[in-house]
């Protein structure tokens, strides 16, 4: 699986701060079975759409951005990322906030991000903290290749019968 980490944070990308949450991202998607680009870091807004349109065309299985999922006005990223999307996945949306908020964050229910399908790619949003990417990643490791062999035409898993 070809994954590619992206960071959405204003001033990270403008050297104010070091992006921290984007390397927590890809070497979670690396312990994932993911060969890994990136963290790319870009402003919030359109570079997002930008940076997601350019995975697309490079053929990435997987892009998971951080940050942006807020609501301070500069928060814009899911607003980007609905822009390429073509289907949501809502459920994992709804299972990562409810992941955070299960661990102690209650504040993980304000996390605005989306999911789903453009194309052959998978995209997530996960907040921009690094315990909101470990959270985020605790979700979506476990079904990371179901999910990219379903968007890929495989079929469901099925177990075997004992019967």
């Amino acid at each position: 699986m070809r994954a590619l980490a992206i960071s959405a944070s204003n001033r990270a990308a403008a050297g104010v701060y070091e992006d921290r949450s984007g390397p927590v991202l890809a070497d979670l998607l690396r312990s994932a079975g993911c060969t890994v680009d990136g963290p790319l870091v870009v402003p919030d807004g359109e570079p997002v759409e930008a940076a997601l349109r350019d995975a697309l065309a490079s053929g990435y299985d997987v892009v998971v951005t951080t940050g942006g999922t807020g609501l301070t006005p500069g928060d814009l990223t899911p607003e980007m990322t609905r822009r390429v999307l073509e289907r949501e996945i809502p459920g994992i949306a709804e299972a990562l906030r409810a992941a955070g908020a299960a661990a102690g964050v209650p504040s993980a229910i304000l996390s605005r991000g989306v999911a789903g399908v453009a194309g052959h790619t998978l995209i997530v949003n996960l907040p921009g903290s690094t315990g909101g990417v470990r959270d985020g990643m605790a979700v979506l490791a476990p079904v990371l290749g179901h999910a990219i062999s379903q968007i890929n035409g495989g079929d469901h898993v099925r177990p075997e019968s004992g019967a």
